[in-house]
């Protein structure tokens, strides 16, 4: 006997067998019960969500011998045939091949004659939005008014090309797409019938290729079984699907917490060396940082079977949220620009080296983080071409107002602000890139209409045209009168609002560990079973 394949195999033969569709089985079930049947039915989704099994299920319900049912019994002449595709009177049309108004009116001028087997004579119609618009004009008096014994199931991919005027004609079910869990769960079942061995990351990784078809992961789970030799290995998925191995992405993470941009770009040559995608590096990039900040907002929600889950939390531990933020946005527009990159590599090595750019350090790395630090001091660099997102710190002109020399007067009194710098900035009304360049600034001077600010080469990014222009109309508005902020680049004597927030974020998270360490069931619950404390679920109120 030929083999056959598993989506053949699998296909579900009933209602309750049907997977990811319940909305769609309740319904038609509770019509069948009722005997409140339709004449048409239209199933509209993606490619390999179950819309043609549905109809043959659908037709086996009209035509079981056992009496129009939600529960065809299998076993019957009708239900075996209409399983085979031998049934004489079930009908299935492929609309992309049979476009035509004369092939549509040959087969309704068939329609009405009585059924020879079944109860019903169902005519299923695929792709039924490939039909030419005579074609649909042909049959809209027959689908209104069709005989007794004839029942349409419609199907389609795309019913946005269907008339308005089929669409009111039929009962329309949209079918969903399948979500990763529901697929991974499936194809473990139908593993562990067919006794083959599958570790759950393979599965993992078959379900979220499959992209909410379940036809196409049962596809690619056939191909993953050859390729592995009768067993299904996480490794030799990834090798097959050019999957990134989520190693070189925590590689890529810890070289950037490191501050190793060569590190980063020699994880990107071994990839570039393996033919991986670097499109998907950079979708499992941004997957990657969504857990990283679950792990950090919303620790509870970390799931059990989570991979790397330990290092996750580790890494979750050492990045600041904020920067998280911002590292995922860089991700997804790095995705987004990669074909308009010289290559491949060259667009996922310029993301890397974003990410490396706008990473947070101490104030005074100012020197070994920027390679043009030197030259900061002396004049504002040219930037690079316009772009959008995150990246569009980089993509506008410096503006005249940043300073081109640090060599200042010494300040009188009477020039520093009213108050603290970190005081003002709290009463000031900004928000997004103002408040972000505010926050990592150092007060210089305010003398008469000019007011000046420090800014660490670091943070060159930040000096985009229209945070300088909001944060001066603040200043303005605080101070009472119109002034002229000038921005100069050069490392802060000082601790900024930014270097304060981060050291007081991270003493309230020590003290917060601390007070949990010290606590007495906390300090005989590990004593008792062993137990570890995982840090960074602690969060301080």
């Amino acid at each position: 006997m030929s083999y056959q394949v598993l989506a053949r195999k699998w296909r579900p033969r009933t209602f309750a067998s049907l997977v990811g569709q319940e909305h769609v089985v309740r319904a038609l079930t509770h019509a069948l019960t009722a005997q409140r049947l339709h004449h048409a039915y239209l199933f509209t989704g993606t490619r390999g969500v179950g819309k043609t099994t549905l109809a043959r299920i659908l037709a086996k319900a009209l035509n079981c011998e056992a009496g129009v049912t939600a529960t065809p019994c299998g076993s019957c002449s009708a239900c075996q045939e209409i399983d085979s595709g031998r049934f004489v009177d079930l009908l299935e049309v492929d609309a992309a091949t049979n476009t035509k108004v004369d092939e549509m009116r040959q087969l309704l001028e068939n329609a009405v004659y009585a059924p020879t087997r079944g109860r019903f004579k169902v005519y299923v119609i695929d792709e039924v939005h490939m039909l030419s618009t005579s074609a649909f004009n042909a049959m809209l008096k027959t689908l209104e008014e069709p005989p007794e014994h004839v029942k349409f199931i419609l199907a389609t991919t795309d019913p946005q090309k269907i008339p308005v005027t089929v669409l009111s004609r039929c009962l329309q079910f949209n079918l969903k797409q399948m979500t990763q869990a529901l697929i991974a769960d499936h194809l473990k079942h139908i593993l562990e019938v067919e006794a083959i061995a599958a570790e759950a990351g393979a599965l993992q990784l078959l379900a979220r290729s499959a992209a909410g078809s379940m036809r196409d992961a049962l596809s690619l789970l056939d191909q993953a079984i050859a390729h592995g030799g009768g067993k299904v290995e996480e490794t030799q998925v990834r090798e097959m699907l050019g999957a990134v191995d989520l190693d070189h992405l925590l590689l890529i993470l810890d070289a950037l917490l490191a501050g190793d941009a060569a590190a980063m770009l020699r994880v990107a040559d071994q990839m570039a060396a393996r033919s991986l995608s670097f499109d998907a590096a950079l979708q499992e990039m941004a997957s990657l940082l969504t857990r990283l900040q679950i792990a950090q907002l919303a620790p509870l929600a970390i799931a059990d079977d989570w991979p790397e889950r330990q290092r996750i939390q580790e890494l979750a531990a050492a990045m600041d949220p904020e920067f998280v933020q911002l590292a995922y946005q860089i991700a997804v527009h790095g995705r987004q620009e990669l074909p308009l990159a010289p290559d491949e590599l060259a667009g996922f090595s310029m993301t890397l080296l974003r990410l490396y750019a706008f990473r947070p350090a101490p104030e005074g790395d100012a020197a070994s983080r920027s390679p043009s630090a030197g030259a900061s001091a002396r004049g504002p660099a040219a930037t690079p071409a316009p772009g959008s997102g995150p990246a569009s710190a980089l993509a506008v002109p410096q503006p005249a107002a940043v300073a081109a020399t640090s060599d200042q007067p010494p300040l009188a009194k009477a020039d520093r602000p009213p108050g603290d710098w970190h005081q003002t900035l709290s009463a000031l009304k900004i928000s997004g890139m103002a408040r972000e360049l505010a926050q990592h600034c150092e007060w210089r001077e305010l003398a008469g209409t000019r007011i000046a600010l420090r800014l660490s080469p670091t943070h060159r990014p930040l000096l985009i045209k229209s945070a300088q222009d909001k944060l001066q109309q603040a200043l303005s508005e605080h101070f009472g009168r119109p002034l002229k902020l000038f921005v100069e680049l050069e490392a802060p004597s000082g601790d900024t609002p930014a270097v304060a927030a981060q050291r007081d974020r991270r003493q309230r998270q020590d003290r917060a560990i601390a007070a949990v360490e010290e606590d007495g069931f906390v300090r005989e619950v590990i004593e008792t079973f062993d137990a570890t404390l995982i840090e960074s679920s602690i969060k301080p109120l």
